[in-house]
Formats: structure tokens, sequence, C-alpha cells
């Protein structure tokens, strides 16, 4: 068969060859030359089969081997190479090549670039929850965890109190008190029995009542140890994934599910960045994630864009720092055009700020002056800095029960984070701006139908592997296979180097 006559010349499988023969693939030989042993296949061969495989929507290791022997592009893009086989792939798949795909990813990302496609003046953010190939029911909560620890320790106490230990209970002490014990049961020649039908001596019973409690304990803080900080679940099958709530919810009764937030950075309809985090909520991996762009990128990008689920005062504040213009949208930003909003006289939006006096005017219109403020050091190293305005008297007020909820006689107190409200209100006038709103259209169409395309058209709502490290691995493949699509339907449609679709003028 003759396969450069069967290949048409526009044929997508072409358009990848091509680009995907330019990477420097020095890496990914280095990444499986460490193995210490040979590949059935080349490395090279299978990295492009993969992602092919990903811009036709098919992820099974079984079906790309299928694929190989029967499909004619497939055939052709291995060039007379032996078909690998499901388990070749799926051993690529695992956490040995992520750092290798992930940078074949940004060598992809930075060709584009340097081909007019991309540029660094803008990039649109966004998140979704994707389910992890873990057990849905092998969870593990912290506040279980919590909980069963805390009468651990207090077992445990109640041994020390019976041997007349004092002090702290903690778990170098009482690893050194099951030692002692332990060898203390070895001096005295005491056997132990195991099994049905065997009595064992009040010795060994006490020994192994305390061991099992230290087992208890050790078991407990290693569970902590593996949700961190920032996290209150993971799966036992998994322990990188935390359960989320996911937007298919089948069964409609708000069921968590193990899985992981996927963040993408989008800029001219191409996906320049992608992470998967194990933090259920966006705003706190936008300073990681951006981090990790200009470390691959070596550049920052300018304007930032975001969903209002990306506000908090470390993201303002870090993009301050960097110089970089923030695009989020502020949460109440659309609740303020209710009119149930507007009608709650008590909070700072409604009121009116006289910038002389440096106070606020309530509905009844009373002054709530200036009476302190504090600054404290956050978990993020700034100092954000919050003010407090109270009115000296709130007697006779016909607007107290609708603005105040305090007791009785306690005058109207606003807390107001002066940092938070200075830069959110600078993202409003941002967005509200003829650039914002071209901005937060395209932020629509690109990184959301970035999304849709993923999930809906190429059905890909699970990953098939588990640890962020495959998974990873899983997202880049899916990511460039995406990258090649949008490649080839500008080229297609002629519109290469396009970066932002205009707003229509009525």
């Amino acid at each position: 068969m003759d396969m450069e006559i069967t290949i048409p010349q526009d044929d997508p499988v072409r358009l990848a060859s091509a680009q995907l023969e330019e990477l420097d693939y020095r890496e990914l030989y280095r990444a499986y030359s460490s193995q210490g042993r040979k590949s059935a296949a080349e490395p090279r061969i299978i990295f492009e089969v993969l992602v092919y495989g990903y811009m036709c929507g098919i992820y099974s290791t079984r079906k790309l081997e299928e694929a190989c022997r029967k499909r004619v592009d497939f055939m052709w893009l291995l060039n007379g190479e032996p078909v690998p086989d499901y388990s070749t792939f799926a051993r690529f798949r695992t956490g040995r090549t992520k750092e290798a795909v992930e940078d074949l990813f940004y060598q992809f990302v930075r060709r584009l670039e340097q081909m007019g496609e991309t540029e660094h003046d803008e990039v649109f953010i966004d998140g979704t929850k994707l389910e992890s190939r873990a057990n849905r029911y092998t969870f593990v909560w912290r506040k279980t965890t919590e909980k069963y620890l805390a009468k651990v320790k207090d077992a445990v106490r109640e041994e020390f109190e019976s041997r007349g230990i004092s002090g702290n209970v903690t778990l170098k002490k009482f690893r050194e008190l099951v030692k002692s014990e332990k060898a203390a049961c070895e001096k005295n020649g005491i056997h132990f029995v195991h099994g049905a039908g065997r009595r064992k001596p009040p010795r060994q019973r006490a020994y192994e009542k305390i061991f099992t409690l230290l087992e208890k304990w050790e078991g407990y803080e290693k569970k902590l140890f593996l949700m961190g900080n920032s996290r209150n679940s993971y799966a036992k099958t998994d322990p990188d994934a935390t359960f989320m709530h996911m937007k298919e919810d089948h069964m409609r009764n708000g069921q968590l599910k193990p899985g992981y937030n996927v963040q993408i950075a989008v800029n001219s309809e191409y996906i320049t960045g992608a992470a998967a985090f194990s933090n259920r909520t966006d705003s706190g991996t936008l300073r990681p994630f951006l981090r990790r762009l200009e470390q691959q990128h070596g550049e920052r990008y300018r304007d930032i864009v975001a969903d209002a689920g990306y506000e908090s005062l470390d993201n303002y504040l870090y993009l301050e720092g960097n110089g970089q213009t923030s695009f989020i949208k502020p949460i109440n930003y659309e609740a303020q055009k209710n009119k149930k909003f507007r009608q709650q006289i008590g909070r700072r939006e409604n009121m009116q700020y006289d910038k002389q006096q440096d106070c606020y005017v309530c509905a009844a219109g009373r002054k709530l002056l200036f009476h302190h403020e504090s600054t404290q050091r956050n978990r993020q190293g700034y100092f954000p800095t919050t003010a407090y305005y109270r009115c000296d008297s709130c007697v006779g007020c016909p607007c107290r029960e609708a603005c105040c909820k305090a007791k009785s006689g306690t005058p109207k107190e606003l807390r107001v984070k002066t940092d938070l409200v200075r830069l959110s209100d600078d993202s409003r006038k941002n967005i509200k701006t003829e650039r914002g709103i071209t901005l937060r259209m395209n932020r629509s169409i690109q990184v959301e139908g970035a999304f849709g395309v993923l999930k809906s058209n190429r059905k890909f709502k699970r990953f098939l592997t588990r640890g962020r490290a495959n998974i990873s691995t899983e997202l880049y493949l899916l990511c460039m296979g995406y990258n090649l699509n949008k490649l080839c339907a500008k080229c297609n449609t002629g519109r290469l180097k396009t970066h932002l679709f205009c707003l229509q003028k009525e």
C-alpha cells in the first residue's frame, strides 16, 4: 500500500508529524536510558503515536494498539517501525516520563510563539475538576482521623499515668515505652503465644495493648501527613487525589469523588500551560501556577484574566508585586446588580464613603468614623491591613435592625480590608474598560471553550492512571493533542497569527 498516496496532504497526521519532528527528544531518551532496559519501540515513535491518539480522542492503550494495526494514518506515523503493544504505551504514561513529556509540551508552546501564533500580552486561566481512577469509597477524612487520634492519645495518657510517667504525652516517649516493655518481656523470658486455644500471659497482653496503640498513633499521623495542611481528605488508592464535588453529578446528591483540580492557561486559543493540583479551590492554585508558567516560558504574562473564583487578597498582592495587571472579576460583581443585594443596607458596598473625613455614611445618615487599624502577617508572608470604622451611637436609629446584627446598644462597626478593597476596585475598573470587556469575552470563548472541547467533544472526563506524576503525563499529552488540532484548524481556515476575537459593533 502506497501510504503517500493514501494519506491526503492536508491530513492532521502530516501536520502533527511535521511539528513533532522538530522537538528535542534528548530528555525523553535520557528518561528511558535511566531504566536500564531497552524500549520495545522507539520512544519518539511512542510519543508521537500517543499524541496523535489523544488528537483523535483515543486514550485506551489497547485501542491505540488496535489503531496502529488497522488504521492507515497510524501506520503512516509508525513509518515502518514495529507496532508497540498496549503495555508499552501504558509504561510510557507512568511517572518516569513526566518531566520529559512536560519538557516536550513546553517546547511546542515555545515553538508556537516563534511561529507568531502566541504572545505574552494576556493569558486566560480557568480550572475544572477531573475524576481520578482511584476507588470512590477508599476515603480518608481529616476530622475522623483527628477524632480517633485524640482517643488514642487519651488511652496513651492513661497508660502513662498507670505507670507513673509524668510529663507531656509525645510519640517519641511512647515509642521508648513500647521498646522498653518489649525488652523487659524478653529479659524475663516471657514466651509469646498466638492462635486459638492458647492463653496469653498477662505481660504479653499488656505489651500487645500498647503496641496496638502505637501502630494506630503512627497510622493516624501518617494519614495527616499525607493530607498536609491544605487538604481535608484523600483516597487510599490514590493519595494525591482529593475528594471534590464534580460537575457531573449523575445521582444529584452532591457525592464527593476523588479527583484533581486541573488548571490550564490559554493564549491565542492555544493551551500554553497546564497543571493538576490537589487543592479544591481555584484561588489557592493561581500563584503556584503563574510561577510555573514563568519558569517554563522565561517570561511573564502582562494581563491575567480569570473568573471570580480566583479573587483573593494574596492573589491581588502577588500580581501587584510582579507588575501584572489583574482582570479578575470580583466575587460580588454580579450580586451587586441584584435588588436583594442593594437592599442590604448594612454592607459596606451600599454605604457612601467620604474620602475627606475618612468615614462611611449609613442609610440613616450617620457617620462611621475611622477608629483604628491593624496589620498582621498572613501565611503567604504578606502584611494586609484591616481598618475599623465605628459609629458613635446607633440609639434611636430607625434602620438599626436591618443594618446591624450586634446586640442592642453596641454601635455599628465595619471591618474593611483596605488592600483588598483597593485592588478589587482596580480590577473592577479594568474589566469595565473596552479592553477588559474584550478580554472577558475572549475568556469565555477561549479557555472555557478549551474545556468544552476536551470534556464534551473529546469525552475526557476521567484520568486513566493514578498519582499526580502519571496524571500530569496524561494532561500534557491531552493538551498537546488539543494544540495540534487547533493549529490544523487555523491553517485550514486561514486564521493563523490571530490572537483575540473582536467585539461585534452594532
